[in-house]
């Protein structure tokens, strides 16, 4: 799974994120999970599926994207972190190009990853007295919250960090370096959307509130 902790300083492109950890040996398996709306969902799988193919290709991972049954989707990236860190920039990057419009200072506007992280990890990502995200919000500019409340019906929290393709890129080599270094305590309840029905309560992740589905 998912979590975070830092310690660079400086900002580092997706190549040299993966050569680092290439170099620290953190060739294992493991899972990053994101939440996507359809948008979203549309940008990474592309025309014919043809984009979420070149992903998978290009980068190594396995990639899966949970059905359409809700209104948001789970998009799972399974892999060592070289293969992770891969996918996620080519993500990244769809996410930047289809963006609408520009900040002020003609700068491009942020991207929003909604990652999903066991309720065990959040500590190493937050850090004694809020040391851990602290730094991690100073050395990489990015916007990083922590949700109070695990996700329904799960041990998950959600984790959201906004910013540059590069500035998200550093969270996410540091999430994979937690995930890989963590020890899992218990086993992890998954969060998994509740699905739509007619005149159903259905929790929306991004608010953090019901959202009643009327006719």
């Amino acid at each position: 799974m998912a979590t975070d902790n830092y310690s660079s300083g400086r900002s580092e492109s997706p190549e040299s994120c993966e050569d680092n950890q290439e170099e620290s040996g953190l060739n294992e398996t493991i899972t990053i999970r994101f939440i996507a709306n359809s948008r979203e969902v549309g940008s990474i799988i592309g025309r014919k599926g043809d984009n979420v193919k070149r992903i998978r290709e290009e980068s190594g991972s396995r990639l899966n994207i949970s059905d359409s049954s809700s209104p948001e989707r789970i998009v799972t990236i399974s892999g060592s972190t070289t293969e992770i860190l891969k996918a996620f920039s080519m993500i990244c990057a769809k996410f930047e190009q289809e963006m609408d419009g520009s900040q002020p200072d003609g700068s491009l506007l942020p991207i929003t990853i909604q990652l999903i992280i066991p309720n065990n990890h959040c500590g190493s990502l937050i850090g004694k007295g809020g040391s851990n995200i602290k730094d991690l919000r100073e050395a990489t500019g990015a916007t990083i919250q922590v949700a109070n409340d695990m996700l329904p019906h799960s041990n998950e929290r959600m984790v959201t960090i906004s910013g540059s393709t590069d500035t998200v890129m550093q969270c996410i080599q540091r999430l994979c370096a937690i995930a890989a270094e963590t020890k899992a305590l218990g086993s992890t309840v998954p969060y998994q959307p509740q699905k739509s029905f007619y005149g159903s309560d259905l929790y929306n992740s991004r608010t953090g509130v019901r959202d009643r589905q009327e006719r």
